[in-house]
């Protein structure tokens, strides 16, 4: 029997999930065992919590799995093989699972690879434990300045952000305008990054007073309340009439889609990213925006992810963290799901506290 650990996992479909007792791992050829210093939370995990079986299946999952798909830690040990890092080395995961040599991950586009829809934390046991086994060395990202107890939430909530600002910058030009619709953990960061990577005049749009007032102090240079039936009105008005060059949804339910879409100026651009299970129920020609783009993606890529740390080693974005204790992972999780954070909730081992 090896050295034991505690770890959160899920342990049955729709069943709460326990912390657990299980061995550390030991690493394989080309593995590597990172020492956990901070798993962050995500509104996923709370998804996964009541996930049907079925629908779990049909993804490739099995029971039972730890979560936690934001870690950042430090190397404990180096499976044969693995180059360019060493014990002690403070890291940050890349959230999404890539296979490395697919059509998508060999072109640069690593968190569309045939097999993210399973993955550490999702599927595969991921960072809410106080080690974790990494099957692949090319999602291991070091850091030079940042603490790892604090990073995770960099490989989520800011890669995933930064990958919809970096996708929609061509059209930011001077005079521009680009609207965040939800302004929570991924919105508060896509905030910044269109503050410091591009001249547009940025609104930002959410119904929780506080998040509203945390987009003003992240730069947001105006600030919308809520959003229902008179969204699209308010940010034609913003906008002169014409709508925004970029509309970036982290919501993603029924009527975020049915407010921000008409607001995209001609030529513009809609980014759904929050998976909020919303519906379309619109003839959409003459609905989307004319000569305009809609995509969607999940998660950033390994390339998202190093320029992300670049811009938050340099001190030009900010990444607000609240500390939790193994102890209190259920309240961390009963904060995130109220929407009573300030930034990202970061679960870290006792041990080490």
């Amino acid at each position: 029997m090896g050295q034991p650990m505690k770890a959160f996992r899920l342990t049955q479909w729709q069943k709460p999930p326990q912390l657990v007792e299980m061995e550390i791992p030991t690493p394989a050829y080309g593995q590597v065992l990172i020492k956990v210093a901070g798993a962050g939370l995500c509104h996923s995990d709370i998804g996964m919590m009541g996930m049907p079986e079925a629908m779990g299946r049909m993804a490739g999952w099995n029971m039972p799995f730890t979560l936690g798909h934001e870690v950042g830690g430090w190397i404990a040990q180096l499976g044969a093989g693995v180059r360019g890092l060493a014990v002690g080395d403070p890291v940050v995961l890349v959230s999404a699972h890539s296979c490395g040599h697919c059509h998508y991950c060999m072109s640069g586009h690593d968190n569309s690879c045939v097999e993210t829809h399973s993955g550490r934390g999702y599927g595969r046991d991921g960072g809410l434990a106080e080690y974790m086994l990494v099957d692949n060395a090319r999602a291991v990202i070091k850091l030079n300045t940042l603490d790892p107890r604090d990073a995770g939430p960099l490989s989520d909530a800011g890669a995933t952000a930064y990958h919809a600002v970096r996708r929609v910058l061509p059209k930011l030009v001077p005079g521009s305008s680009a609207v965040v619709i939800g302004a929570g953990g991924l919105g508060s960061f896509a905030i910044q990054f269109l503050r410091v990577l591009s001249p547009a005049r940025v609104i930002a749009v959410d119904n929780n007073p506080a998040r509203r007032a945390l987009a003003l102090e992240f730069g947001a240079h105006e600030v919308l309340a809520g959003v229902d039936e008179r969204t699209t009105a308010a940010l034609k008005e913003i906008t002169g009439g014409a709508g925004a060059e970029a509309v970036l949804d982290f919501v993603g339910n029924d009527i975020s889609l049915e407010q921000g879409m008409p607001a995209v100026r001609s030529t513009g651009s809609f980014a759904l990213v929050g998976a909020g299970g919303g519906t379309l129920n619109k003839n959409l020609w003459g609905y989307l925006p004319k000569d305009g783009e809609l995509f969607s993606f999940q998660g950033g890529s390994i390339r998202d992810l190093r320029e992300v740390i670049a811009l938050v080693e340099a001190g030009l974005v900010r990444n607000e963290t609240e500390h939790f204790p193994f102890s209190k992972v259920e309240e961390a999780y009963k904060r995130l799901d109220e929407g009573t954070l300030r930034g990202r909730a970061v679960v870290t081992p006792d041990i080490w506290l």
